[in-house]
Parts: structure tokens; sequence; C-alpha cells
């Protein structure tokens, strides 16, 4: 088996963690510094982190997040922001392919022109689902770098969106994508993965 194949199939999502368990914010850092790496609209990079590992305040995710034990035993809990703006980028974004000539200066007025063309003129649901579905994108990758750096984690949509923002105090820009705890399984009553469907009842070839 490869070594990414593995890592697919071990992911899970825990809902019990090790009490106690530190993180540190460097070895945060390492893994944001490869998360940067997914995917995005335009090269947008729509995706904000808000890790949260002080006790007081991750006591205050638990509270939003429904008192969720998991988020209480968490090593960190990792707040997905979507940014709703983040199409404003583009010019600053594709400077640096300009300046060093990949891109002349008529093909990057046409992108910077196209993209915000194309947000301003989809509005707000389509701002909010882009921040949603490049965010998304984002996490799904962190949380496989987490697991081959030895953290499990569980991505949690349980959770009031408007008492988060109050409590952290997240700028109206930014919408909540999803939560992620992060942290080491407590394994001891660890239940068997869930029912996965065939290829065959999810995937369909050219036309339906």
């Amino acid at each position: 088996m490869s070594e990414f194949k593995e890592l697919v199939q071990t992911r899970r999502s825990a809902n019990k963690f090790m009490i106690d368990v530190p993180i540190s914010e460097q070895e945060l850092q390492e893994m944001f510094n490869l998360v940067k790496f997914a995917p995005s609209a335009f090269n947008l990079q729509h995706t904000h982190y808000l890790a949260v590992t002080d006790k007081e305040l991750k006591d205050k995710v638990y509270e939003a997040a429904f008192k969720q034990y998991k988020v209480l035993t968490s090593s960190a809990a990792i707040v997905v922001l979507g940014d709703l703006e983040a199409y404003h980028n583009v010019g600053p974004i594709n400077e640096g392919l300009l300046n060093l000539g990949v891109i002349d200066q008529r093909e990057f007025d046409e992108t910077v022109s196209s993209v915000i063309g194309m947000y301003e003129d989809g509005g707000d649901r389509f701002k909010r689902d882009e921040a949603i579905r490049n965010a998304s994108l984002s996490a799904m990758l962190f949380m496989l770098i987490a697991k081959d750096k030895g953290w499990d984690t569980c991505p949690m949509i349980g959770f009031d969106p408007e008492q988060l923002r109050r409590e952290l105090n997240i700028p109206d820009r930014y919408v909540p994508a999803m939560l992620i705890t992060l942290g080491k399984e407590d394994t001891g009553k660890k239940r068997p993965r869930g029912y996965r469907k065939p290829v065959g009842e999810f995937v369909t070839f050219n036309s339906f």
C-alpha cells in the first residue's frame, strides 16, 4: 500500500481525544505552511484559519459548539473561515507574475477585471458559496496534513456561527465554513468505520 493510500484510509473523524495533550504553535505553523498549497479559484486563497489553543478561549468554542466533548478535550480547535472579499486580492496576488514577466499588463488587467466582475455580478450568494467551497478544499488538505504528522481531526458543523463570531471577534468579511477539532484520538472505545458506498453507487460516467 502506498503511503498516501494508507494516509487516506487511516484518517478518521475522531470523536474523543486524549486529555491535556498540547500542540505547539510551531507545529501548527508547519501544517499551515503546507496547507497554503491547497487549490483555490483564481488562486484567491479564500481560506483563513483561526487556531484556538488557549484554554479559556477553547472553552468559549466549546460553549458555541453546543458543549461537544471533543472540543473540550482537543489540543486545538481550528475555525475554518472563508473570505467573502477574497476577490479584492486578485491584483496583489497577480502582481508577482506581472513583475516577473510571466503575464503582461494586458493579461493582468483582464484577469483583475474579469475576476472582480464575476464575483460582483454573482452577488452575495455566489461570494458565500465560493468562500465555503474554497475553504472546504483547504480544510480537507489540512486534515490530511495533520494525520501525516500524527494528529487526529474531526470536521464539525455543529456550532452556532454567530456565537463563535462574537466570542472570537471574527470580522464580518469571514464566514465560518466549519470547525475542526485536532488532538490525539482516544481509541479506547473506537467504533468501526461507518459504511462506505461502493463506487457504483456514487459515481456516474458521462451522463445520467
